[in-house]
């Protein structure tokens, strides 16, 4: 079975075209040092106004570090009335997200609050994007699932004012238009996918990420990483089919020279500070350049559009329940770095040298493989993450075809951004491939 880009498009096939049109969507950004003190402007900036009632959604461990509390008195110093939901959980499912969707509509109905703030890492973020668009929306989480997991509605209203704030430099929920979850009972992940999802602003601070542990610093990290490699080796924008209607135009569209632009900062701010961030986790430079790479390969990736790595992710992911950032650290030197090298090998020696690679002197094929080498050295530095799939989760050679079945029947989103066709026995070679990385 594989996976080509008739998958691209919603017209029909005597109406496909190339695509000859890029968009950039991006909710506000505020970010430096003690930003979130600017938090209750920002809502206001939004349209929040008076003493409006609004709920700060996060987990129990930002509570008791005391996060979630410092954020709390920062909206009710400016007369904010706020409700927690302490309640989101690493990886959610849709059973997950649905608590938080019933704590907002036994406690306000269903026409919600007058804002949301999400404060947390990726999964913290998504719990909040995809609350507030269900209650804005009506009806339940799965009306808004792409078909044949859910029923495939689209959705009309963004809702009151969101604010993102990440308490990790990694996931890049605060900017995405998608919020990712899990059917626990198919054993597949996937996503909502819609601008309406996105944030109306997000608000980086640094000083909130200095508390986490090395191990996910490290895992964060990669999956910043990732998205900024992916971005930057997806197709050109204008290598993928124009879509009927501009309201159908996926929101993983391909690169563009601003996505190229932020990718390559990403790489070099994320590869150059994570080794410092993981060791001296009170550095606030580098914690600061960690945060900003983030952002940067969520502007990127994001945009342009996430690809193989992120595709076997998911079924990994849901599979074994592993942290989605390990896993696409494990995930990368065979599939984004390896396999998809052979699509561009200048483009993947250029990353080889934003890595830190010497590939003076090499035929452009033997550097482009050192980006796969380069990576694999920084994991191995970085002390703390797992040295592939056995490791990551004891992972087999007899699990691997079911892997790659669930790879290419239930991740065509991201599929058709990636810069080689794929098919199933190819997504079986990079899972063994990535068995053992050293």
């Amino acid at each position: 079975m594989g996976t080509g880009y008739e998958r691209s498009v919603s017209a029909p096939e005597h109406a496909q075209a190339p695509e000859t049109v890029w968009h950039l969507q991006m909710p506000q950004i505020r970010f430096g040092r003690d930003a979130v003190e600017e938090l209750a402007y920002q809502l206001r900036d939004l349209g929040v106004a008076g003493d409006a009632r609004g709920l700060l959604v996060t987990d129990e461990t930002l509570v008791d570090l005391g996060h979630a509390g410092r954020v709390r008195d920062e909206l009710e110093d400016d007369g904010l009335s706020v409700d927690v939901f302490d309640g989101s959980k690493r990886e959610p499912s849709v059973q997950d997200i649905e608590e938080c969707i019933d704590f907002v509509r036994e406690a306000v109905g269903e026409a919600g609050y007058d804002f949301y703030v999400g404060l947390g890492g990726g999964s913290v973020m998504d719990t909040a994007k995809t609350t507030r668009a269900v209650v804005a929306n009506g009806g339940e989480i799965l009306d808004y699932v792409a078909e044949p997991t859910g029923e495939g509605e689209s959705l009309t209203e963004s809702g009151p004012p969101l604010v993102l704030v990440p308490t990790t430099a990694g996931t890049g929920a605060e900017i995405s238009p998608v919020a990712i979850l899990s059917v626990e009972e198919q054993e597949i992940k996937e996503g909502i996918s819609s601008n309406h999802v996105r944030a109306d602003a997000a608000v980086l601070d640094p000083t909130l990420t200095t508390t986490l542990p090395p191990d996910l610093t490290a895992r964060t990290a990669m999956d910043a990483l990732g998205h900024a490699i992916e971005g930057y080796t997806t197709h050109e924008y204008d290598q993928l089919l124009r879509a009927s209607d501009p309201a159908t135009r996926p929101v993983y569209a391909g690169r563009t020279p601003v996505t190229e632009l932020f990718s390559e900062k990403a790489i070099s701010l994320l590869s150059g500070s994570v080794r410092t961030a993981v060791n001296n986790g009170d550095d606030l430079d580098a914690r600061a350049d960690m945060l900003q790479g983030a952002l940067f390969g969520a502007i990127a990736g994001l945009t342009a559009g996430a690809t193989l790595c992120h595709a076997i992710a998911y079924p990994v992911g849901n599979r074994y329940h592993t942290y989605h950032g390990e896993t696409i650290a494990v995930l990368t030197p065979a599939s984004t770095l390896g396999y998809n090298a052979a699509s561009d090998p200048p483009r993947f020696a250029r990353i080889a040298e934003m890595l830190g690679a010497d590939t003076s002197g090499m035929h452009t094929r033997d550097a482009a493989m050192q980006g796969k080498e380069e990576y694999v050295r920084l994991q191995r530095d970085l002390n703390v993450l797992p040295s592939g799939l056995h490791e990551l989760a004891g992972i087999e050679e007899s699990d691997l075809d079911w892997l790659a079945t669930q790879t290419v029947e239930t991740q065509a989103r991201l599929l058709r951004c990636n810069p080689r066709p794929v098919t199933a026995e190819d997504v079986r070679g990079i899972l063994e491939d990535a068995l053992h990385n050293w």
